[in-house]
């Protein structure tokens, strides 16, 4: 087996893989490759691109500090834009030649001898490397709803986040399944395309309405201003999601528009959530409670009971016949898996580890698997705020940790399992009093057995502040005689033949 070397793998290429390898870059750091499963850069903003798909978080925060875009159409950007302003930042900061496309990676696995990783690819030759950073994000893998007779539908069937601009679906009877996130963005789109919509509800959504607009071109300076100030706006919002009497103002908002918005008393009550607001994620629209009001859209809240070659019977018995089905089901966030298999130190395999509810230290490292950096991993996602803050911050921690590792020439750096442990403790205990653990609160942020191993329980700066610097004496930090013969201890260049 032919194999070929790098100081540092990167895999993905969405906002987490871009911000790391520009990082690098910058530091004057160019032994590195990304690799991407895919034939561009764009992580979800490539992937999810049905119709009426855009951003909930406004725009001047949902891109790098380092890089603001005064070429913002909307305050709530549409797919389209997030994944051109991503191109952008690959080719400003010349990226593109760090990438290989279509390496999809199958397995990695540290060797406790040489300290390196070795990554395999499909159809390609293993890549091995020093340093290896998961990129690929909690919304990756589309989350398909266990429903029997799913493979039995004899009709077009996808997933939104695989969405086929081949099927018709103009004068059509399409049944979406879902009215999360993605269902509220793309029901309004299709219900004037469309002879008959049903849209299969498990759970109504808390809504508001989304304060969306043009945002008039603005320059640099006055993109950052607006940064912090939405910043800072949206970072009051933990406040409710951490105190949960607080939300009541913000359901008793959500109740009048809901009013105001459904004059049918019937469909309201079903659209009528009955989990405190926050437990699950909120959802911005101003158009999905018009499109469920019309009259070729009709609601189903009886619970699927399995699909059939020709729709889906519910459990009241009726057979709903459709020509489309449309699964709006969300991504696997909070399963216990790893996006391919990952052995580490003494043969773990990291899903294994994680089969009782992923951990990892500061959401960026796992004891077991040394010299491995996630950035999004477990317990660093927001539910008020910006995740680029997050990933910057993440960014930032495993920067100084690769600039100490290579001064100190150590071979291989690992989060103590103590340290791991207290920190995950912490983490449950912080998120015990919030609107996340109240009862009857199920969402996917949550493992099966109830475990929230997804958000970050407390204000988005106490995490920054706690990724500031690389904290050494958490970790175990090994010094190997041979370690210089493959990484040098200066930023530029490294080297790791």
């Amino acid at each position: 087996m032919s194999l070929s070397h790098e100081t540092i793998v990167i895999v993905g290429t969405g906002f987490a893989g871009l911000g790391m390898a520009i990082r690098l870059k910058k530091s004057g750091i160019e032994n590195f490759v990304l690799l991407e499963k895919a034939d561009e850069v764009g992580g979800t903003w490539r992937d999810n691109h049905y119709p009426g798909a855009a951003c909930d978080v406004p725009s001047p925060v949902y891109s790098f500090s380092f890089e603001p875009n005064p070429n913002w159409t909307r305050v709530f950007s549409p797919q389209a834009e997030i994944l051109e302003y991503l191109k952008h930042c690959a080719d400003k900061y010349q990226i593109r030649s760090h990438i290989r496309f279509h390496s999809l990676v199958q397995s990695a696995s540290f060797d406790e001898k040489s300290g390196l990783w070795t990554v395999h690819i499909e159809g390609q030759p293993a890549l091995m490397c020093r340093f290896l950073i998961l990129g690929t994000g909690g919304l990756s893998r589309p989350a398909y709803p266990d429903i029997p007779g799913l493979k039995d539908y004899q009709g077009p069937l996808f997933h939104t986040a695989a969405w086929r601009h081949d099927v018709p679906l103009r004068g059509k009877r399409v049944g979406v399944i879902g009215t999360g996130a993605s269902a509220i963005q793309v029901i309004p789109e299709l219900v004037h395309e469309v002879q008959e919509l049903k849209v299969f509800q498990r759970t109504p959504a808390w809504v508001l309405p989304k304060a969306d607009g043009v945002l008039p071109k603005r320059s640099q300076a006055g993109n950052w201003f607006l940064r912090k100030a939405l910043y800072w706006r949206f970072e009051m919002r933990a406040l409710a999601l951490l105190k949960p009497k607080l939300m009541r103002f913000g359901q008793k908002m959500a109740m009048e528009y809901l009013e105001e918005q459904v004059k049918d008393p019937v469909l309201r009550k079903k659209l009528t959530p009955r989990y405190i607001m926050g437990c699950k994620r909120v959802l911005l629209s101003n158009d999905f409670y018009q499109a469920m009001s019309l009259p070729q859209t009709r609601l189903i809240t009886d619970g699927i009971e399995r699909i059939k070659p020709g729709g889906i019977k519910t459990r009241d018995g009726v057979e709903h016949e459709l020509d489309v089905v449309i699964c709006a089901t969300g991504f696997q966030v909070a399963e216990a898996t790893a996006p391919f298999r990952i052995v580490g130190r003494s043969g773990q395999v990291l899903s294994e580890v994680w089969k009782d509810g992923a951990q990892a230290y500061l959401g960026t490292t796992v004891t077991g698997f040394p010299n491995l950096f996630i950035i999004v991993g477990p317990n660093s996602g927001l539910g008020h705020n910006s995740i680029v803050f997050i990933i910057e911050s993440q960014v930032q921690y495993i920067m100084d940790a690769l600039r100490q590792a290579l001064r100190s020439r150590w071979s291989s750096v690992e989060v103590r399992p103590d340290v791991q442990v207290a920190f995950n403790d912490k983490i449950q205990k912080l998120l015990a009093p919030t609107v996340w653990s109240r009862e009857h609160c199920r969402s996917w942020y949550q493992t099966p057995s109830g475990k929230n191993t997804t958000i970050w329980p407390g204000f988005s700066f106490t995490f920054r502040l706690k990724t500031l610097q690389f904290d050494a004496a958490a970790y175990d930090c090994r010094v190997s005689e041979t370690v210089g013969e493959t990484v040098q201890p200066q930023l530029n260049p490294l080297h790791s033949r």
